[in-house]
Formats: C-alpha cells, structure tokens, sequence
C-alpha cells in the first residue's frame, strides 16, 4: 500500500509539468491509484492562490488528456492541489515552502520533490532544500526526482552527481528516464527471462547482431536552445538507447529487486568495448537534416529552424556500432541508430539470427534461405514479432517468412502512459525503473570519445533529407554486406 505524500513539482508551470506530469496525475487520480491523503503542491514564481493554480490546472489538462474530460476525476484531483510562490535562486523560498508543509495538516510529512526545470538549475535547487532542512528525513522520506539529461559530459555528469550527493543519500534520488516506463521495455525483460526455450539462443553463437532504432518524424518542436547544444547523441543514445542495450545484453538478475536488476546492466555497460579516438569514424556517423517532405509537407532543414545558427554542425542524425566483450556476446555487433525528421515514428529492438547452413537445400528450389528475426516494437506499437521460415504450397520446395505476433500486437485496449508507471514507483519507493550514478557515469564512458572526435570536427556534417531514413551513406558502419537497417515491421529491405 502506497504512503500518502506530498507530490512537489519544481518548475509546475513549465512545459513538462503542462505536458506530462499533471496529464499523468490526472490519469492516475481516474483510475484510483493516487492514495488517499496526497497533496500535489506545485511551486513556481507566479502568485496563485489554491484556487487560480487549480483553474490553470483544469485547462491545462483539458486537450490533453485520454478520451473524454473525466470532470468527477478532476474534482477529486483539484482537492489535492496546492501552490507555493517562489524562486528557485531563494533560499527564503524554500524555507517559505518548509513551513507550509510543517503547519498545513493537508500537506503529508512523505514529500516527493520532482525536478521539471531546467538541469542549470538542478544544484541551486538541490543546495537550497538543503538549507531549508528539507532533505532530512524527519518524520517521513524525501525523494529527489531528477530528469535527464544527467550532465553534458562524463566530467559534467560526475560535477552535478557530486552535488547531489552533497545534501541526498543515492537511495534518495530517482534518476528517471520515461523510455523505461514504457510497457515494452519492462517486456523484455519478461519475454528475455521468463521463456526458457530462449535463453540458449542468446548469445554469439546464434545471434548475428542486434539493431536498437528510435527514429522521429518530428523535427526539434521548438527547443532549438537545448537541441543544438546536445544533438541526437546525447539527446537518445547515451540515455534511451544504451539502456535498450543494457536489457537486451545483461544477464539474468538474482531477484527483480532494483539493486539486482541495476548491478546486471551496469555490467553489461562496463563490458562495452571502449572506441579509440582514432577509431570513431569506423564506429560512429553522424549528419544533419535537410529540407524534405514529411506526410505530403515540405518542411524546412535544420539550419532553416527558428533559433539554429547558420554554421551549425550538431548532428539530427546518429548511429553507433558497438561492442560487448563478454562470454555472451564477444564479437557481435550492436548497431544504435536514432535521428530526427526521418520517415516515420518508431521504436524497435531487432535481433537477428545467424543464417542456417545452405547445403542441405542445395538440390531445391530454394536460392537463399532468410535469417530469423525477433522484432519488438516500443512505439508507436508495441509489439513482439518473430520471423521463420516455412515451406510455400505445392509440389517444389521453396521458402517464405511467416511471422508469429504476440496476441496483443495492435491493441490498445490497456493505456498506460510512461509517468504515470514511473510516478507511481516513485511513490512507492521502487527504483527499479530508475537510473543508478554508475550507470549514468558508464554510458558517458561509452559515448565520451565520439563527443570529443566530432566536437573537433565543426567544417563539415552529412546531411539527408527530411521524410526518409537517413543519409545514403550511412550503412558504412556495418560489418557485413548484407546487413541492412530494418527500418518497419515489415520483411523487405529498403
């Protein structure tokens, strides 16, 4: 049973606290999952009172949320509302924000402190809950939500972790990353443990290589400031997509318990080959959208966005092939790709496995046999897919693929959003789903050297256009020439 506590969001008139955490808020108070007792206190520097701050709250959520506006639910979620005007910068305001929670009966002595702001202020604000006391533990825990990016660099990411550290113990702070709430992500570790007939399959014995793709149609949505200081590399692939990796390749967990399941991944990472500096360009491409066509409309280039310089290199567009020099995986290739403006939204692991032997079809019809594929889609459908190879009808023998979906495969009768999985974690306690230090400061190790190889690099970025699955050149980083990027569900090469 979940403790009630006092929900605080730092920055709750910002566009994340708009977009995702009171949308899934909201979601978790219609379906009865919020405990009894809890108080959502927002914390910003307009001057609302209870009842402004739950008006702006009510419109706020009103074109956002699933189906139809549940009036009876926000009504139940509006009692749970309170504001305190502050500034992150002043201290006064949060000992201001102290003293509420101490006299106000409403307010849980359990407090939750959810960092929507910006990272440059997530030591100010961590330093001044300090100064107001608010980080002990008196009479109730205290947890520091922190949301990506956890630094900008390995130097930046150990800076603000030292900080952290200084005023919350690690058991305090919940790191989060939103792609591991999502329901197929947590199903590979499901489909990866709980299946038998699997486990002596995964490995280099019969696994070619494995593809990790995060591809968006959307171009940068206005966050031209933060975009073009991180670029696609540090934006997906050092967060989402190595933690992708970090499930497909860890080995099986003691318990599901978080410490379990985080030592495994972090051993996993840890086996990452590292990439020489003189090496990066075998390893690693990167290139920049131009101006394309995406759902029948032009849409400009990446230099042509409002707010980007005319010079810029920061990459749209990144792949990566990698490495895991373990007994399991020595020698197979794990190629990340993630890019901006490309054909379609999608998410997908794809595993493939190694090509049968020829010979024994070698008096057929049969002129290729096709590898076997696991496919599991994240989004925009989740999905789990495996690809065979059968005989087709009539007399001669030739193969076709067939393929074996998941019962679920294009349902959506069950919704969850990612935060609203994570919040409740929070509340819980749980940190399974959440992102340890030596994590974070491993996966920096991993992308490090192509930050300071393309960081010198600033004449000169491939391009593609926008609409299409990335530049023309960019299969140079397979190993083998008939490896190609599987960009939909489908069984065809591009």
């Amino acid at each position: 049973m979940i403790e009630p506590c006092t929900f605080v969001i730092f920055g709750a008139t910002g566009n994340l606290a708009r977009v995702k955490l009171l949308p899934a808020l909201y979601h978790l108070e219609q379906a009865n999952r919020l405990p009894e007792g809890m108080a959502i206190l927002g914390f910003g520097r307009r001057d609302w009172s209870r009842e402004e701050w739950s008006r702006q709250v009510e419109e706020t959520l009103e074109p956002r949320v699933r189906g139809k506006f549940d009036q009876e639910a926000f009504n139940r979620l509006s009692r749970r509302l309170h504001f305190c005007n502050g500034d992150l910068g002043d201290v006064e305001s949060f000992r201001h924000l102290a003293g509420m929670i101490d006299t106000n009966p409403e307010l849980p002595r359990n407090i939750a402190f959810y960092m929507a702001i910006s990272p440059a202020d997530y030591k100010t604000t961590a330093r001044n809950l300090a100064a107001a006391g608010l980080n002990e533990e008196k009479g109730g825990w205290r947890r520091l939500v922190v949301e990506k990016p956890f630094g900008y660099d390995l130097e930046s990411a150990q800076i603000l972790d030292s900080c952290l550290h200084r005023h919350f113990s690690e058991r305090q702070i919940y790191r989060i990353d939103h792609y591991l709430g999502k329901a197929m992500v947590q199903n590979v570790l499901v489909f990866r443990f709980a299946n038998l007939m699997l486990e002596p399959l995964w490995n280099r014995n019969y696994i070619d290589h494995v593809q990790i793709t995060h591809s968006e149609s959307l171009g940068i949505a206005g966050r031209a400031h933060y975009y073009d200081g991180a670029g696609a590399l540090r934006d997906m692939v050092q967060s989402h997509l190595l933690q992708m990796l970090a499930l497909v390749a860890m080995e099986p967990p003691a318990y599901l318990d978080a410490e379990s399941l985080r030592d495994e991944k972090v051993k996993a990472l840890k086996s990452i080959r590292p990439i020489p500096r003189n090496a990066v360009n075998a390893h690693a491409y990167r290139a920049q959208y131009g101006r394309g066509m995406v759902d029948g409309k032009e849409v400009p280039g990446y230099l042509e966005e409002e707010g980007i310089p005319e010079n810029s290199t920061t990459e749209t567009y990144a792949s990566l092939k990698l490495y895991i020099d373990n007994w399991r995986w020595r020698g197979v290739p794990f190629y990340l790709r993630t890019g901006k403006r490309m054909a379609k939204n999608s998410s997908v692991i794809a595993i493939r496995f190694k090509n049968p032997p020829q010979q024994l079809f070698r008096k057929t019809s049969i002129e290729k046999l096709e590898p076997n594929w696991i496919l599991l889609s994240i989004q925009p459908m989740e999905c789990l897919r495996i690809e065979l190879q059968v005989k087709e009808p009539g007399l001669e023998i030739r193969s076709h693929t067939t393929q074996l979906d998941a019962s679920y495969c294009g349902l959506s009768s069950y919704q969850i959003d990612a935060y609203e999985a994570l919040l409740l974690d929070v509340m819980e306690g749980d940190q399974s789903l959440f992102l340890r230090y030596d994590e974070i400061c491993t996966a920096w190790k991993v992308v490090d050297p192509i930050i300071q190889a393309w960081s010198t690099e600033r004449d000169f970025i491939h391009t593609y256009p926008a609409g299409t699955w990335g530049p023309n050149d960019c299969q140079r980083i397979f190993d083998n020439e008939d490896h190609y990027w599987r960009n939909t569900f489908s069984n065809e090469e591009p």
